[in-house]
């Protein structure tokens, strides 16, 4: 059998709170109706930016990613993928009601399974939790983890806490139990202002600070001993781009270095930490040519770490170019395929 082409980001459309509804207990359906809630929007990436969907795989009136035979048409048998990992991005995570945000985040995974994974083999999924409560997540993912088809742990890039605190160790011992990654997706629970001097006038500079946050999440994981508590958790970084690895590695070393004593527990370099314990999708590469993309992968000096993305329907990637070029051939087939099931054990339990 012919190994397949495993794309680790796509995106389904999940509709609105009304959607959901059905797969909510009725407490929470009254309490959503009642409100006048029941059409409220989460969407995380602005319906119209640009970036949100690619121009033609926009259909008018529709919210982008939420046609399944679109998605199979557009991004599984046009890229040639055999698997995909669907990660919504509609979640309860902003909610600040712990309970509340549980209650959408089960709803959303269930959703899932039943409007995308039971209809296409082909398609995986993240378990969607409540960072608000670790103790529900754990439950969440106590709840789920029995569907082998979904394989990933799924978090927001900016929690209410440092992601390395022992606040959310409950989240990592239970992925680690069931053998799922934690995937750290670009997005906030907008507790904080995203950069370290308050709130962006523009959805710009929104953007484009998530690299700080997850160079800000990153550190924290190290340096707390997360990898030194769970040494065989991995952590995928998904559409946080890759240009700022190489010289963050770099700082990370050299400053463990004269202050190693603080942190007696980080006994590695923070560089072997990184390049054995994290994962980083594809989709944005953010590198200008091909050139740059030759000396990123050099620096990073680590092919393991690379995962194949679409990022569908999200667009940031040239045509249909969503491998970056100047990506050496034999890495472009290591993250295609070995590198995502060497990351995601549950993929080899359920290859088609």
């Amino acid at each position: 059998m012919t190994a397949p082409v495993i794309d680790c980001d796509i995106h389904p459309g999940v509709p609105d709170i009304k959607a959901l509804l059905p797969y909510m207990s009725q407490y929470w359906q009254d309490s959503f109706t009642d409100r006048g809630l029941d059409g409220f929007d989460m969407m995380s990436y602005p319906l119209g930016a640009p970036v949100t969907c690619r121009p033609d795989w926009r259909v008018p009136g529709e919210r982008p990613g939420s046609s399944l035979p679109n998605m199979q048409r557009d991004a599984l048998d046009r890229f040639g993928i055999g698997i995909a990992i669907c990660n919504p991005l509609t979640g309860g995570q902003v909610a600040v009601s712990e309970t509340m945000g549980a209650s959408i985040c089960s709803a959303v995974n269930d959703w899932v399974r039943e409007h995308w994974l039971d209809k296409d083999k082909r398609l995986r999924a993240s378990i969607v939790v409540p960072p608000q409560s670790p103790t529900l997540a754990v439950e969440e993912i106590e709840r789920v983890a029995g569907d082998k088809r979904f394989v990933q742990v799924l978090l927001p890039a900016a929690c209410e806490l440092m992601l390395g605190r022992s606040y959310y160790w409950p989240i990592y011992e239970a992925a680690q139990r069931h053998n799922m990654p934690v995937g750290i997706h670009a997005g906030s629970m907008y507790r904080y202002a995203p950069t370290a001097t308050g709130w962006p006038s523009h959805y710009l500079q929104d953007y484009i600070s998530n690299n700080h946050l997850f160079e800000g999440q990153l550190l924290s994981l190290v340096s707390n001993g997360v990898f030194a508590r769970f040494p065989d958790l991995k952590f995928v970084f998904i559409e946080s781009g890759v240009s700022w690895l190489p010289h963050f590695i770099w700082r990370a070393i050299k400053t463990w270095r004269g202050v190693r004593a603080e942190v007696p527990w980080v006994n590695q370099s923070p560089g072997d930490i990184i390049r054995n314990n994290i994962r980083v999708t594809t989709q944005p590469f953010d590198a200008p040519d091909q050139a740059t993309v030759q000396r990123i992968v050099e620096q990073i000096d680590c092919e393991d770490m690379f995962l194949f993305a679409s990022d569908y329907p999200h667009w940031q990637f040239d045509e249909d170019a969503i491998v970056p070029a100047g990506m050496p051939a034999s890495l472009v087939q290591r993250m295609r395929t070995d590198n995502p099931l060497s990351t995601y054990p549950r993929l080899r339990e359920t290859l088609p």
